[in-house]
């Protein structure tokens, strides 16, 4: 966990403290009425803020606090990117409110949204793939471009988000600097330089350059960037899928189809491209990745080069 600890400003127990900084983005006037722990990260710590508003109406919010440069960095992509979905589709995600810097604790910071109330049940795939299919048509790069305008974090690694005119060029570059950190984590391995050759000599380019041939294009949508279950609930008070946790960047549509396993139910919002078979099977790395599984990425660049190589 990517967290010092907050002495004086711990969340539950009765504690009512917060620290300046925080307390600034709530609605002027409020008084914090509790704190207490809510939900799991392994990256941060996260809480719940309850608070009277002037006229004695009860609201809520969720705080995120890590600590260090790392902390810093990942709160600030969390909220560039819940603000980013948000401005397309705000039904989608909790509403953003801040990112900053505690006043009274050196290095910690905090990510602070709208708490909205969740079931941990598995939203309902049809309306799940259609506000999934709405963001990803609605959205629009800002350069153009895929990429982002600052550094996500699929947990605590950062992702590329340089701006790239080719989805081929920003997906291979993507994959160079997960793999880089994968090896940097656990060490060289030979089969891994291996399959590393052949996968950006032979495999990106057989699977990704049809996409962007022959008068075809790709276009950058803004996606989630870590769609999975454990990022998704349904909203208590209208019964409404919700996702959170984002680290976006403007990629192919596709990649969160794979993430969030919806091709079947997507393909009534939003047409899928032909060579779905054979981006599914690469963009399935990026998902073994995020995974921070060596043994599985591996298996799935076996599998790869033995079919395209």
């Amino acid at each position: 966990m990517n967290y010092n600890g907050a002495d004086g400003l711990e969340f539950g127990a009765g504690n009512t403290k917060i620290d300046p900084a925080v307390l600034r983005e709530l609605p002027e006037g409020c008084k914090v009425t509790s704190t207490e722990n809510h939900g799991v990260s392994f990256w941060a710590q996260t809480g719940r803020i309850d608070v009277l508003l002037r006229d004695g109406t009860p609201q809520s919010f969720f705080i995120k606090v890590s600590s260090k440069e790392l902390g810093m960095n990942m709160t600030r992509g969390e909220f560039h990117s819940m603000s980013a979905m948000h401005n397309v589709l705000p039904e989608f995600v909790p509403r953003p409110i801040a990112c900053g810097t505690y006043r009274t604790i050196p290095e910690t910071h905090f990510f602070l949204c709208e708490f909205r109330e969740m079931t941990d049940d598995m939203p309902d795939p049809h309306k799940f793939a259609a506000l999934l299919s709405t963001l990803h048509q609605k959205s629009v790069s800002p350069t153009g471009k895929f990429g982002f305008h600052i550094t996500t974090y699929a947990g605590n690694l950062p992702q590329f988000v340089a701006w790239e005119d080719s989805w081929e060029v920003f997906f291979a570059k993507t994959m160079r600097q997960a793999l880089d950190l994968e090896i940097e984590r656990k060490g060289p391995s030979e089969e891994l330089d291996v399959l590393s050759r052949a996968l950006f000599e032979k495999v990106i380019p057989r699977l990704l350059r049809p996409l962007e041939s022959d008068g075809r294009v790709v276009k950058p949508s803004l996606v989630h960037g870590d769609l999975w279950y454990a990022n998704a609930g349904i909203d208590v008070d209208n019964d409404q899928p919700l996702v959170f946790d984002a680290c976006c960047f403007f990629a192919h549509n596709e990649s969160d189809i794979k993430l969030g396993g919806l091709t079947h139910m997507y393909q009534r919002f939003l047409s899928i491209t032909r060579h779905f078979a054979h981006s599914e099977a690469i963009l399935s790395l990026l998902s073994s990745l995020a995974a921070n599984e060596l043994n599985r990425v591996l298996d799935v660049m076996r599998d790869l080069v033995q079919r395209y190589g």
